[in-house]
């Protein structure tokens, strides 16, 4: 079973400040708002969440395409992508186009200031899911991309039947009321922190329950708090993984998202698929950049069972290729 995400791709310059925004932002002169961050270290990682994902499912084991343009200066990204399996049939290349970059600075309370640079990440809505082979079409990601093709995507995924996770995130602000209602129209998941769900709560006027009317399930993640899975049933809530050290956050949601996938073409039960992409979630946390981090079926398994007792591993499966072993909750 495949998974085709639909995303970004971008080249992240990840900078880190040595203190607090807080300290420097005056809230009673946010009207005129002029501030110079010094930062130390700057470092060019391939990112966007397409990516991401992409590099997260292929340590999970699971066969991946991407949907998505990159531009003149990505060949080794496509390369490296190509190098780990994944399906690059339909990365497009724009001949006349950077790739799209993200510039990132992060201060010692992990709060974050972006600066994105679309590049070719604007063309991308010229690309259809029919372009796709029906063998990538298991499970669709719909994650922040081009809001002409994040408009799109959702009714082609229901016009092929296909499942769907819907992760707006940042291009929430963008979207209209009328897309973010389509996105979530007939998702299996509809997937976002706390302030983003709240924020497509606003912009749709749905409330908790109107939306499961929409959708099969609401994901909530709320950073080292856990995560709440909500369906028609009931909530269940998931905590977070420990992590052995707290380096970076940038690229744990989309690790997460990775997650998710995977647990949904398992068909776990929803404590584990929610241990599952926690668990991923934390690798990412623990490393620099987006796509630095990896681990072996063995060690993510072990490491499983260690942060999550009461959880024990079931049989093998064969994924992507790999021998994995899976855990399931008692």
């Amino acid at each position: 079973m495949s998974i085709l995400v639909t995303g970004s791709m971008a080249y992240d310059y990840i900078m880190d400040f040595p203190g607090r925004f807080s300290d420097h932002i005056l809230p009673e002169k946010v009207h005129m708002l002029s501030v110079s961050f010094m930062v130390k270290g700057l470092k060019r990682n391939r990112g966007g969440v397409a990516g991401n994902v992409a590099h997260n499912l292929r340590l999970l084991g699971a066969p991946v395409g991407i949907l998505g343009t990159i531009g003149h200066d990505a060949g080794e990204y496509r390369a490296w992508l190509d190098e780990r399996g994944v399906d690059t049939r339909l990365l497009y290349t724009i001949d006349d186009e950077f790739t799209a970059s993200c510039f990132i600075t992060t201060d010692q309370a992990n709060n974050q200031i972006t600066g994105f640079y679309p590049g070719a990440m604007n063309r991308c809505g010229r690309f259809s899911l029919h372009d796709a082979p029906r063998e990538l079409l298991d499970l669709v990601i719909i994650a922040p991309n081009d809001p002409v093709a994040m408009a799109r995507y959702p009714g082609e995924c229901r016009d092929l039947g296909v499942p769907y996770i819907y992760n707006p995130a940042q291009q929430i602000v963008v979207l209209s009321p009328d897309d973010l209602l389509d996105g979530v129209r007939g998702a299996a998941v509809v997937l976002a922190n706390d302030y983003e769900y709240e924020m497509i709560a606003n912009k749709t006027g749905l409330s908790p329950a109107a939306m499961l009317d929409l959708c099969r399930m609401v994901i909530i993640t709320m950073g080292e708090t856990g995560s709440l899975i909500r369906t028609r049933e009931g909530e269940v809530h998931i905590p977070a993984a420990p992590a052995r050290q707290v380096v970076d956050p940038t690229g744990a949601g989309d690790a997460y998202t990775a997650g998710i996938a995977v647990g949904l073409l398992r068909d776990y039960p929803l404590p584990l698929l929610g241990r599952l992409a926690a668990l991923t979630a934390v690798y990412a946390v623990e490393s620099y950049g987006t796509q630095n981090h990896s681990f072996t079926p063995d060690q993510f398994a072990a490491r499983f069972r260690a942060a999550f007792p009461g959880y024990e591993l079931a049989e093998p499966w064969v994924a992507g290729g790999r021998q994995w072993a899976v855990a399931s909750g008692q």
